[in-house]
């Protein structure tokens, strides 16, 4: 499959994003079951399906020019989004390696990456970027290494350090985020960025997930899918941006839910680095409207019947409990037996 890259659209302000055809055919639908109850599905994050968001370990699609020019919006307004801690600068370069090689190796047609030793030089055919550098050097980039190679990548990223047998989030990239901040979690343990997800602490999975974590090897990535609901396609719901979207959630009504709701749904990655031994979490966003999901009648009705059946209490922590009613009401004609 060849891609190609849209025209610039917006995440903010007019809102131009959409998806094309293609793009909705490959969208990563999370819901397996017509209910959905908090898991930690884990699997290898091995080569798989051709042609959809699982064929590469960093997915590159239609919408890369313009996420990119959305983060550097971001960093323009809150250069903070990016942090790295003094003792995670290996595993910045670590980064810096393994993104630079998998997109050169899986999509040559717009990034090249040639190595002498630890001279580099890589190409960024999509941005128009041409860099020669010392590997190891940060003297020889035009910004820290972890920001460098983020700033064209879609998608966010923590970089955890693991040590006293957790993992603690002392480093990343984090310009489109669910709702939470990088600021605020900022060294904060795996239980403890975790404390707002209702009923997964009951169920014990955050302890059976970090046990699991703790063991990735190098070499042997895994991925999950986690979701929620956004209004507008905007990317950077964050907490620091809270008084630009917080309202949105009010506005959807039975005849607006298809344009403004968005299903959201994060693709989210974890890869052992072999030199630092940190664990790199990327966490890359799909967003679809309604209006677009529905184009799919098996997806249509399983979506209300997700949301109709969904517990109170991860609605409210998902931020749909304000305006579920209109929602359902949308819905509910797409499932013939409602």
């Amino acid at each position: 499959m060849t891609l190609t890259f849209k025209p610039l659209e917006t995440y903010r302000d007019d809102f131009s994003f959409a998806n094309s055809a293609e793009a909705i055919a490959r969208f990563p639908f999370p819901f397996p079951e017509d209910q959905y109850m908090y898991s930690v599905n884990l699997e290898p994050a091995t080569s798989r399906d051709p042609g959809s968001v699982f064929e590469h370990l960093f997915d590159v699609d239609e919408h890369y020019v313009s996420e990119m020019a959305e983060r550097a919006r971001v960093l323009e307004l809150d250069p903070q989004r990016c942090l790295v801690m003094p003792h995670m600068a290996q595993a910045a370069w670590d980064s810096v390696a393994l993104l630079m090689e998998s997109l050169a190796t899986d999509y040559p047609e717009h990034f090249r990456l040639t190595r002498a030793g630890t001279a580099w030089h890589w190409q960024n055919l999509a941005l128009g970027i041409d860099q020669r550098f010392t590997f190891g050097d940060p003297a020889t980039l035009p910004c820290e290494p972890l920001e460098y190679i983020t700033r064209q990548m879609q998608g966010d990223f923590a970089l955890l350090d693991q040590r006293d047998n957790d993992l603690f989030m002392d480093a990343g990239m984090v310009t489109c985020p669910a709702d939470w901040s990088l600021r605020f979690d900022a060294g904060m343990s795996f239980q403890q960025w975790h404390t707002p997800v209702p009923m997964a602490h009951r169920a014990g999975v955050f302890e059976r997930a970090l046990k699991y974590l703790l063991n990735i090897q190098v070499g042997q990535p895994v991925r999950r899918l986690n979701w929620t609901l956004t209004i507008n396609p905007r990317l950077d719901t964050s907490p620091e941006t809270y008084h630009e979207w917080g309202n949105d959630r009010g506005k959807v009504s039975a005849d607006n839910a298809g344009k403004l709701v968005h299903l959201r749904v994060e693709l989210q990655l974890m890869v052992r680095l072999p030199r630092s031994n940190a664990l790199m979490f990327s966490i890359r966003t799909y967003l679809i409207s309604l209006d677009e999901l529905v184009s799919n009648p098996a997806w249509a009705r399983r979506m209300y019947r997700v949301i109709r059946d969904l517990p109170g209490p991860i609605a409210d922590y998902k931020g749909i409990s304000r305006y579920r009613q209109p929602l359902l009401d949308w819905l509910r004609p797409f499932d013939p037996d409602a």
